[in-house]
């Protein structure tokens, strides 16, 4: 099966070289930048699950190749979302699947409306991963799991060759049958942890161990899965104790990837996170101010 990795950042990038270290043909869309940079380096990883250095196949917007990928994965931020997808349009045949591993859900409507209602798969990730200074991809969580599936919960043919594709790596794969509610809860989870620990400047273990950060990550999971559950999002019963019980399992050293590029100065999905979900509280006179001064936070950091 011919893969296309939109990105080779830390989550493309990571992704992508464990199918590549299993041997599986993978091509890497990226732009002039880190092309010139993975043909000088290689693509190295540095993981507690084992590190990597491998040599990619890479491509740029407008190279001109023969047949189009079986599948494409998204791994861009929700902020690149428009110029990848026009990126990707000439990569992408009647049979591709699209798999994006973006956070949130606001980005599912734009590509079925560019791409097509039969091209897109559902998909999410769980991985702490950053660029260090020479472009390396550090991962240093246990966590490293990847989630796909059809939006309907089918178990279709294609489905089932994507999962053989990705079995045998050493991440994490898995053929969701709910993956729609599993992108919900996603969305809930990294909500929140981006929203504290962006909030607080902070990994998550001091704020949950601060009676006043505790107290905030307890009203931000309400009020994101009030929002959610006013906009029939498929999310179980008893979702806010699952996310209260997941962001206290987690490693106390553990920061947002919204933490991460705040540290480095860089762009963050605070619309795609944040704003999508006030704009939906607005509509439906739903409070929350809470995520409000989260919002605000990301603001102000942006204007900066």
């Amino acid at each position: 099966m011919k893969l296309l990795m939109v990105g080779a950042g830390a989550i493309g990038g990571y992704f992508g070289a464990r199918l590549l270290e299993k041997g599986e043909d993978v091509t890497f869309l990226v732009r002039e930048g880190r092309r010139k940079q993975l043909e000088k380096t290689g693509l190295h990883v540095d993981s507690i699950h084992g590190d990597i250095h491998v040599e990619p196949k890479l491509i740029e917007a407008g190279d001109h190749l023969k047949e189009p990928f079986d599948a494409v994965l998204l791994s861009t931020k929700a902020y690149q979302l428009d110029d990848a997808m026009e990126d990707i349009k000439p990569y992408v045949g009647k049979e591709t699947m699209v798999i994006p591993l973006l956070n949130g859900v606001a980005h599912k409507d734009k590509l079925i409306s560019v791409l097509g209602e039969e091209r897109v798969l559902g998909g999410l990730c769980f991985v702490e991963a950053t660029l260090n200074a020479e472009g390396h991809i550090v991962q240093r969580s246990s966590i490293h799991k990847l989630l796909f599936g059809e939006r309907s919960g089918e178990k279709s043919e294609r489905v089932r060759a994507l999962e053989a594709c990705f079995s045998g790596t050493k991440s994490s794969f898995v053929l969701s049958k709910n993956i729609m509610s599993d992108m919900w809860k996603k969305y809930l989870f990294i909500s929140t942890l981006a929203g504290v620990t962006s909030l607080f400047r902070s990994p998550i273990g001091p704020i949950r161990e601060d009676p006043l950060g505790s107290e905030t990550i307890r009203k931000t999971i309400h009020e994101a899965a009030s929002i959610m559950q006013k906009l029939n999002a498929p999310l179980p019963e008893g979702v806010e104790d699952g996310i209260w019980d997941n962001i206290h399992s987690i490693e106390p050293t553990m920061k947002s990837s919204l933490q991460r590029d705040m540290e480095k100065g860089l762009s963050v999905e605070g619309d795609h996170f944040f704003g999508y979900l006030l704009e939906k509280a607005e509509e439906q006179r739903i409070s929350a101010p809470t995520l409000k001064t989260i919002y605000a936070n990301v603001r102000v950091y942006e204007q900066q």
